[in-house]
């Protein structure tokens, strides 16, 4: 089994691990800058179990990514290990109608210290760092801002646009277990109707923006100007994979 210590090289931490806020915060950044948002095995057709363990691996060994199931799951590992209480929690996306995907559509993590905090390291373009798990507070990071509101017997997590308040999840506060996971994992991985079968992602945060590889467009955020470009074969999609990611297949 892969170890903490071994984890932590693998996202470049080499701080205090006291479980707290700082570290979390710490830690959380530390994943988002060094581990991708990627679905690059759903279209190798190599199956993704909804297990931590093989996340770990994964992540540490392949010095691979994952989407939300992989990624949170592992990082609740970690910070388990470290001595967090931590808390598996499913939530909702929201889609560009308005409405809400199924409920495991993502998976999110509560961590409970001196105050209750979200982490996310598997949402894509999203909050860098943990938000207070406190309604009606909103919390700024850098030029964005975020909040997280009450709507019912649910919490939306949501992030401020030139348009105003936008939707990023829905989620619900019952803890959940990742085995409860399994079957919308296997349905990203296979469905048509999962946006994750219909074209490949790879995308990892950056101190100043965001690196994007979208099929064969590689877009660049730096300070607010974004830059995209066409990639013409598939071995230069695979140097750019390795070269701007650390991924190789």
């Amino acid at each position: 089994m892969v170890s903490a210590d071994a984890y932590l090289e693998r996202i470049g931490y080499s701080g205090v691990t006291d479980p707290n806020s700082d570290t979390l915060r710490a830690l959380h950044r530390a994943h988002l800058f060094t581990v991708p948002f990627e679905n690059l095995d759903i279209g190798l057709k190599r199956t993704i179990p909804c297990d931590a363990d093989a996340a770990v691996r994964k992540i540490v060994e392949q010095r691979r990514g994952g989407f939300c199931y992989e990624l949170n799951g592992a990082f609740a590992w970690l910070l388990r290990a470290l001595g967090f209480h931590v808390t598996l929690l499913s939530a909702r996306v929201g889609r560009a109608d308005g409405s809400l995907g199924p409920e495991y559509d993502h998976l999110t993590l509560r961590v409970d210290l001196d105050q209750p905090w979200l982490a996310d390291v598997g949402f894509g373009d999203s909050f860098l760092d943990p938000l207070r798990l406190r309604p009606g507070l909103e919390q700024e990071q850098g030029s964005e801002r975020f909040r997280i509101v009450e709507a019912d017997s649910r919490l939306r997590v949501e992030k401020h646009s030139a348009q105003g308040w936008t939707l990023e999840y829905s989620f619900s506060p019952e803890p959940r277990e990742l085995s409860e996971f399994a079957e919308m994992c296997r349905f990203h991985q296979t469905s048509p109707e999962s946006h994750f079968t219909r074209k490949r992602v790879c995308t990892l945060a950056r101190r100043d923006g965001r690196s994007t590889l979208s099929d064969l467009r590689l877009i660049e955020t730096r300070g607010g100007k974004r830059e995209e470009r066409v990639l013409k074969t598939e071995d230069e999609w695979r140097e750019v994979l390795r070269s701007e990611f650390g991924v190789e297949l």
